[in-house]
């Protein structure tokens, strides 16, 4: 029989863009997460660089064994611990891809590249292959599996995972509704906004049948709006947290908490998924905004990544 392992879930107050402060910081969370006792670590997606519509992150992204990956290792070697998280790394054909990287004690378990880059994510990278299932590999018996953001917001995510890994490591930088928003708007629609973010990994660990390990990153950001006169003003919801195989929340942290980690004592072995998973490609609703940003920066950020980052 299997026993509890202490796992940890990183919180990551971002510096937009600055690859070196961003990386210090992680190791300093994942090193108070093994004083804590955590043996396995999740870092954030992005967790070079977070992620808004600001071009200088460009000049950020790195090879697929570059500085983030090096550190991944060394740090899962030095401290002999599973260590994840996913970043902005160029391809050898040219492409960019938002590339989840996992390290037991210093050797590669598995990558994976995100199924489609949300809102004006589409500026910076290109969605990974359909061949892509988000298994990683096997450690100590455990099988991984991989999940950023809003793939937990899809139905594909579950059905690709389903009864097939016994934890999934992710992470997610998911942005709040605009501040400077006229306030009935906001409170009209960040309250949904917020709930979905947390709500979204709890259907996914319950339709696939397994814990998972969320980081998050927080802190207020401001960017131009693309393909509007206005800005954005706001700030990453946070939510990085540990939840069970039934979707039950065992650690959490709000982004009013601000940088940290979570940590919880998890059982590392799939349970029996017998929820029906929905007949539909979103898992949860998105709402009027969330919807629009979708396909709105979608079609704008497609083509500035082919003219400005894509290498032929």
């Amino acid at each position: 029989m299997k026993k509890q392992t202490k796992v940890a879930a990183i919180q990551l107050a971002t510096k937009i863009g600055n690859s070196n402060t961003n990386i210090a910081s992680c190791e300093r969370l994942a090193l108070m997460a093994i004083k804590n006792g955590a043996r396995w670590i999740a870092l954030p997606e992005f967790f070079t660089t977070g992620v808004s519509w600001n071009p200088e992150i460009v000049s950020a992204i790195q090879a697929t064994d570059g500085e983030a990956a090096c550190f991944m290792r060394a740090f899962s070697a030095k401290h002999q611990v599973v260590l994840g998280g996913s970043f902005l790394c160029r391809l050898s054909n040219g492409s960019v891809r938002n590339q989840y990287q996992c390290y037991a004690n210093g050797s590669l378990v598995g990558q994976h590249d995100k199924d489609l880059p949300t809102m004006w994510e589409n500026y910076f990278y290109e969605g990974g292959d359909a061949t892509d299932s988000g298994i990683l590999g096997t450690y100590d018996n455990i099988r991984i599996g991989a999940a950023v953001c809003w793939e937990f917001m899809r139905t594909m995510t579950a059905r690709r995972l389903r009864n097939k890994v016994d934890v999934v490591m992710g992470g997610s930088c998911w942005w709040s509704i605009p501040t400077n928003f006229p306030v009935f708007l906001q409170k009209l629609w960040e309250p949904a906004n917020r709930h979905c973010s947390l709500a979204a990994i709890q259907d996914t660990a319950r339709l696939i049948g397994a814990p998972v390990i969320h980081a998050a990153h927080c802190g207020e950001i401001e960017c131009p709006m693309p393909g509007l006169p206005i800005k954005y003003r706001g700030f990453f919801e946070g939510n990085a947290a540990i939840v069970d195989a039934s979707g039950q929340v065992l650690a959490h942290r709000s982004n009013e908490q601000g940088e940290g980690i979570v940590c919880a004592d998890i059982l590392l072995e799939a349970q029996p998924a017998t929820e029906a998973i929905p007949d539909r490609f979103w898992l949860r609703s998105r709402g009027f905004l969330p919807t629009f940003a979708w396909h709105h920066q979608r079609w704008l950020g497609r083509r500035w990544y082919k003219r400005n980052v894509l290498r032929k």
